[in-house]
């Protein structure tokens, strides 16, 4: 025979799991007695949120973003924004990584306006970079990221390669324009600068100019909603600024 206190507690298990079932959710489409859901309890804690902080979030929203970028406690709040929803590619210091903007910087892919800014984290960013292996050939690739590297003044570099690369980069001028600065409407780099998303190494460049690449940035809208993106737009925008000062 098994212990007592054991069989006092097989049928005290039965009687809960019973009681549970009854009172909630577990048994296909019924729903329980008490009615809970967990998506009924996600809206009831977005509408104990929106009491709390619906005014503050509203307020802050009518402020422009370039005095928001100045109000410390929104900062604060921006900071907070950040670090649950951006850090993850970002980085918690917001310096990126390979493949992710540096965002304390004045260097912006989509422009470095306020309204840039918030269009890319409420929309989101789709950057395409083609591959250009078929319609240049080794050699081609060669000579471009040779003559690319010229522009940010690298030195150490073929002379006839920078040469034949000049003519061949007409290809790439489209979007990058033909002093090479690039063109934030497209989100083109500038490749002047020196600063390279996924890295300045001549293997590096040489993998872009082949194989392309491709980036998103997702949206953000149904995320946070408007009224935090524009807090976080001004977040954003107080990175570059303290970098600049």
């Amino acid at each position: 025979p098994l212990p007592r206190w054991w069989l006092i507690l097989f049928w005290l298990t039965i009687v809960f799991g019973v009681g549970y079932l009854v009172l909630y959710p577990g048994m296909g489409n019924y729903a329980g007695t008490l009615g809970w859901s967990s998506s009924g309890e996600h809206a009831a804690d977005d509408r104990k949120f929106q009491d709390q902080y619906g005014a503050l979030y509203a307020g802050y929203a009518s402020t422009p973003v370039e005095v928001l970028a100045k109000d410390e406690r929104a900062m604060q709040i921006g900071a907070r924004l950040f670090a649950n929803n951006c850090a993850a590619c970002h980085g918690t210091d917001a310096h990126g990584g390979r493949g992710f903007p540096n965002l304390t910087d004045k260097d912006w892919l989509w422009g470095g306006t306020p309204e840039a800014i918030h269009s890319s984290i409420l929309n989101g960013r789709n950057g395409v970079m083609p591959g250009w292996k078929d319609a240049l050939g080794a050699q081609g690739v060669d000579e471009v990221v040779a003559y690319t590297l010229s522009l940010s003044g690298r030195s150490g570099l073929d002379a006839k390669q920078v040469a034949a690369g000049q003519g061949r980069f007409m290809m790439c001028a489209g979007c990058h324009g033909a002093d090479g600065t690039g063109n934030p409407m497209l989100g083109a780099p500038n490749l002047t600068d020196n600063i390279w998303l996924h890295g300045g190494s001549v293997a590096s460049l040489t993998k872009t100019v082949m194989e392309g690449r491709n980036n998103q940035m997702p949206a953000q809208v149904d995320i946070l909603g408007p009224e935090r993106v524009h807090l976080l737009t001004a977040y954003v925008l107080s990175l570059s600024e303290k970098e600049k000062r």
